[in-house]
């Protein structure tokens, strides 16, 4: 994994996946899809949609555990902080030889800069919440995140997807 060329990728990801509207029922609609991918793919994971202060959507799957509701939890946390990915967030600390107890004050027990929270992004009105996964390794939850805001925008997934890594 190249991190430079990840961030560079995230941020395009980050600068296509703006919704023109968005409201409780596309917050269910993209996590009924989700739902879907993940039980086709036997995935044991926790979904969160949520604009900053209400929440919108959860589904924890058949293996999800309280740790999975937790990870969702502080990785949300990420996005509302800095409005950007929780994994793209990772990332730069991770570049910086850093983490954000130390350049930002934040306690690991609420901030968890690890990958599968992603910005719902509003046009014209910027990050109004997120939407997070937790349940697989941190790239793969980011990239699962990527994979269902792609299809609910009419995105193509491939052009926008990280290099295998």
């Amino acid at each position: 994994m190249d991190i430079e060329h990840d961030l560079h990728m995230i941020a395009a990801q980050e600068q296509a996946l703006v919704f023109p509207r968005f409201d409780a029922a596309r917050a269910w609609k993209l996590g009924v899809h989700l739902h879907e991918v993940a039980t086709a793919r036997s995935l044991a994971l926790a979904i969160d949609i949520c604009t900053f202060g209400q929440p919108l959507f959860f589904n924890a799957l058949d293996g999800a555990t309280p740790d999975h509701v937790n990870w969702v939890r502080r990785k949300r946390n990420v996005v509302a902080h800095f409005r950007r990915s929780s994994y793209a967030v990772g990332l730069s600390m991770q570049r910086a030889g850093t983490t954000l107890a130390d350049k930002h004050g934040l306690p690991i027990a609420e901030y968890a800069p690890h990958g599968g929270a992603f910005p719902i992004t509003l046009a014209g009105a910027g990050v109004i919440g997120s939407l997070t996964v937790s349940g697989l390794a941190q790239r793969a939850d980011h990239e699962l995140a990527v994979e269902a805001l792609c299809a609910e925008l009419g995105h193509d997934y491939a052009k926008l997807a990280l290099a295998k890594g």
